[in-house]
């Protein structure tokens, strides 16, 4: 690419980091990472009724749980709202914007006459050509000039050429009644002060650049590369909504996946590289284009979610997931794991991380070295101690106390005691997951041993058999 690559991230921080949102900001970060370009954030407080410094840390953390790190502070758009007059107050001095005196009661009444008489209701301002010394002293607008014939097209990286008839374009305001920027100024001005090189956002703006052009064209600047990316549907075809579930970055994260997990699920949300579906965040910076974004909304799926998250978890660093689970933990307002409980789910993760696809299945999963003597079997796991079992177990510990501490020997004693009971290692197995963690369903016997270690598998297994 022959020129530095800038995009930028520019939430409204009413709310929290939606999900379409947090997808919008990672194919910035991609992109901006893929070409060793710089990835901008800027907050977009204009709407000083809504915008709340709450909503704004929410978007902070959510990009900090996704691990979408921005270059160089974060821009405030409502403290360059100076900046913004002064471009409208350029273009207003070379005519190329004008003062509009008319009310909301001239629009109006403009309106209903041209629906009345089948004409366009797109406003035409009779203060567009009027001379200075006509205009009466009091409150105005500014508008622009748009252009009144002719084409504006849209070159879009994603969609293609977007066509717009420029008599479909109206004189957009520009300054209010009270001398305040627009948010259509103010994004233009902040992506040409910026260095903003490419606009990568939702579709839903498409129709905002042939209005924006006409800011770029008047100040003779350069338009950026546009890529206006579909929205994401829920299952059933619809914009995703409350009623699909949860909306939020942040929610995500409370509910348990893991960041890696939504990074290259969102990343495949609407872009493809091939057939993968599974790929690292490495792999996911190399490929990432904006040729292969596809042109119709992508639907989400949280079972294709939780499938991915379970991939990565599965080969994920073991130190790195302790860390995160411990974040979740935090996000999910739930207690901390202790100094201890850390050390013995850093060892248990190899044998539980495997199969879990969030964060709650897999402490679920290492709950046997999680939890602390005397162990409190549940209902169905109690149903496998009886008088018979004890005995088993007290025989069975005493055979322990001697064995080598690794899984063949293990293994070889246990099968060995099976058949001095006349009975299969299976109908052990209940006994021994009962007394290890006092559940029915648990990782393999020979795991939770191993994990435990031997001193405090005796001290368990003694426990059950008394």
């Amino acid at each position: 690419m022959s020129q530095a690559v800038v995009t930028r991230f520019a939430p409204s921080p009413t709310g929290f980091l939606h999900i379409g949102g947090a997808r919008t900001a990672l194919f910035n970060w991609l992109f901006a990472r893929r070409h060793g370009g710089t990835f901008l954030l800027r907050i977009e407080d204009t709407d000083r009724a809504r915008s709340t410094p709450e909503a704004t840390q929410a978007i902070l953390d959510g990009m900090a749980w996704l691990g979408l790190d921005h270059d160089g502070d974060v821009i405030s758009q409502f403290e360059r709202a100076g900046r913004h007059a002064q471009v409208a107050h350029q273009l207003l001095a070379e005519g190329k914007a004008y003062k509009c005196f008319a009310t909301q009661d001239d629009i109006a009444a403009f309106r209903e006459a041209a629906k009345a008489e089948g004409r366009s209701t797109l406003y035409h301002s009779p203060w567009r050509d009027a001379a200075p010394d006509t205009h009466p002293d009091g409150p105005f607008v500014v508008r622009i000039k748009a252009p009144r014939d002719g084409q504006t097209v849209i070159r879009d990286q994603v969609q293609g050429d977007v066509t717009i008839r420029n008599d479909q374009l109206d004189d957009m305001v520009l300054l209010r009644g009270d001398g305040t920027p627009v948010y259509m100024l103010a994004v233009v001005v902040d992506d040409h002060d910026m260095g903003v090189t490419h606009v990568i956002r939702g579709d839903d703006h498409l129709n905002n650049a042939a209005r924006q052009m006409m800011i770029y064209d008047a100040m003779g600047w350069d338009v950026p590369v546009w890529a206006h990316i579909p929205l994401i549907h829920g299952p059933d075809g619809k914009k995703l909504s409350k009623r699909h579930g949860a909306l939020g970055a942040q929610e995500y994260q409370a509910m348990g996946y893991p960041a890696a997990g939504m990074r290259n699920y969102l990343t495949r949300l609407g872009w493809s590289h091939g057939d993968d579906e599974f790929f690292s965040d490495a792999q996911a910076r190399a490929w990432f284009n904006l040729d292969n974004i596809g042109k119709s909304p992508a639907r989400f799926d949280v079972k294709k979610l939780e499938n991915i998250c379970g991939q990565h978890m599965a080969q994920g660093d073991d130190a790195a997931l302790l860390d995160e689970i411990s974040a979740y933990l935090r996000a999910a307002e739930q207690p901390a794991i202790t100094i201890s409980q850390g050390k013995g789910l850093l060892a248990a993760l190899p044998i539980v991380k495997e199969r879990a696809k969030t964060f709650p299945e897999l402490l679920d999963k290492a709950h046997f070295i999680l939890t602390e003597r005397p162990i409190t079997a549940d209902e169905k796991a109690q149903k496998a101690l009886n008088s018979v079992s004890h005995g088993m177990l007290n025989q069975l510990t005493s055979e322990l106390q001697s064995v080598r501490w690794d899984r063949d020997s293990l293994e070889a004693v246990l099968n060995d005691f099976a058949m001095s009971q006349d009975t299969k290692f299976g109908k052990l197995a209940g006994p021994l997951r009962a007394a290890l963690a006092g559940r029915a369903v648990t990782p393999s016997v020979f795991d939770m041993m191993l994990v435990l270690g031997r001193e405090e598998t005796l001290a368990r297994l003694n426990d059950a058999a008394t």
